[in-house]
């Protein structure tokens, strides 16, 4: 009898390495293996998103993500069902969104900075991992992905690491760090804690 899908939910500061990480692990299986469905996808638009006090949009609040939407298809493919969603990405004009298909797989990967602050999200999952580095290493990652993947110039990208991205991670992610089954330090590298975690799964798919 085939097992019920594994749900496996990986969280982490803003830009700890959760992307290369994921994608680094999904290289190792087939694609018919593992499914990753991504919290960035289930944005709010602007017009919903919160404000501060300079009124610039914070987009590391719980508050920015449609959690119910986020859970209800997490669950669908907890129970082996697949679904389509629009992609999200992050008004940036030189791309084009596409239609994102989500098919169920014995391995369902869950990312994002709140799939252990979300109740209904983080009860769904098998296995917490926590995703670690230093404050200014994730600094320098940020820099770098916003240029590239976002289009914001280094002063925005500055402003938000300090009014945005550091009070989220001391307030909704760092107290849960200590509730994640796995933190995988990545201040360097993470080749042994991918190595572990792969050969776990691989041995749950031969079951």
């Amino acid at each position: 009898m085939a097992l019920d899908p594994f749900l496996i939910g990986i969280t982490g500061g803003s830009a700890s390495g959760k992307t290369l990480f994921l994608n680094e692990l999904i290289n190792e299986f087939g694609e018919d293996d593992i499914c990753l469905i991504s919290q960035d996808n289930y944005y709010l638009d602007r017009d919903q998103q919160a404000v501060d006090e300079n009124g610039v949009i914070n987009f590391d609040l719980p508050s920015c993500i449609n959690n119910i939407e986020f859970a209800r298809d997490i669950k669908l493919l907890k129970e082996g069902k697949g679904f389509t969603r629009k992609e999200y990405t992050f008004n940036n004009p030189a791309v084009t969104p596409k239609q994102l298909i989500f098919n169920a797989a014995p391995i369902v990967i869950v990312e994002g900075l709140f799939v252990m602050h979300f109740p209904e999200v983080n009860k769904l999952l098998d296995l917490r991992l926590f995703i670690d580095a230093q404050d200014h290493i994730r600094l320098k990652r940020r820099i770098i992905r916003d240029n590239n993947e976002r289009g914001y110039d280094l002063d925005d990208v500055l402003y938000r690491f300090e009014k945005h991205v550091m009070p989220t991670y001391y307030k909704y992610l760092e107290p849960l760090k200590s509730e994640a089954d796995l933190i995988i330090p990545n201040n360097t590298h993470f080749k042994n804690a991918l190595g572990v975690l792969s050969g776990f799964l691989h041995s749950r798919l031969k079951r």
